[in-house]
């Protein structure tokens, strides 16, 4: 069984859709077997009772409340204690990861790979209104994460990955509370020589949500998610990277 993890905050007009559109592309694909688990980060929008319609409609859809602080991070890891799936694929909310590749993901990993991601700025993937200002810093950031790294991912911001439950039980602990854990995660997976592939993705901004004084407070967290990382990789002896393909 495959478990699809969407953290949620204040997506109540936006979950139905999406979750919808996960299920249409799962089993059009041939995938029956799976759950969509959400994770309320302690929503104020009626979040809770949609979730409750839904899984009442469809119980491979379930919810649980966020019961630490909140956080995207938070959410995340809460989401790692409760799944009950061989692999776990993160995605958004608000559709702005395309759910048609989600089965893309779920073939690599029966194929072998211990991890799957997606990237938006390589041959053959479609990026859609992305604000302009924050591309730039997007594409500065991920190159220095990329020649740090040697791992040839040039999108390792990007929340939309997959991972072998096997590969999330190696990448442990994990420490991050914010946006930050979506670098955090497939770092350590790759310093500690889990096998990747890099496929990829389609991308539709949905809502300009990340305002730029969120940006500047969101540095810092990155640097340091980049740091205990890092430090693992040249002071700890990190394995080398092992991309499939």
């Amino acid at each position: 069984m495959h478990s699809i993890l969407i953290p949620a905050y204040r997506e109540a007009s936006n979950l139905e859709a999406t979750i919808s559109r996960i299920i249409s592309a799962l089993e059009e694909a041939g995938f029956s077997q799976f759950e969509i688990l959400v994770i309320d980060d302690a929503s104020n929008d009626g979040t809770a009772e949609l979730m409750a319609r839904l899984h009442k409609d469809d119980p491979r859809v379930r919810a649980e409340i966020n019961q630490t602080r909140t956080g995207f991070g938070r959410s995340i890891r809460q989401g790692l204690s409760l799944y009950k799936g061989d692999s776990l694929t993160i995605t958004m909310a608000d559709s702005s990861d395309n759910p048609k590749d989600i089965p893309k993901y779920l073939a690599e990993i029966e194929a072998g790979a211990d991890c799957v991601f997606g990237s938006r700025f390589i041959a053959g993937a479609s990026l859609e209104g992305y604000p302009q200002s924050k591309y730039h810093i997007n594409r500065v950031v991920n190159l220095a994460i990329q020649i740090l790294f040697f791992h040839g991912l040039n999108d390792t911001t990007g929340a939309f990955k997959c991972y072998s439950r096997n590969a999330l039980d190696a990448m442990q602990p994990l420490v991050s509370d914010k946006f930050n854990i979506t670098v955090e995660m497939p770092l350590k997976a790759i310093v500690r020589g889990l096998t990747y592939k890099i496929l990829p993705i389609s991308w539709r901004n949905q809502e300009d949500r990340i305002s730029n004084l969120k940006l500047g407070q969101m540095a810092p967290q990155y640097l340091y998610s980049l740091l205990i990382v890092l430090l693992e990789k040249w002071l700890l002896g990190g394995a080398r990277p092992k991309r499939l393909g």
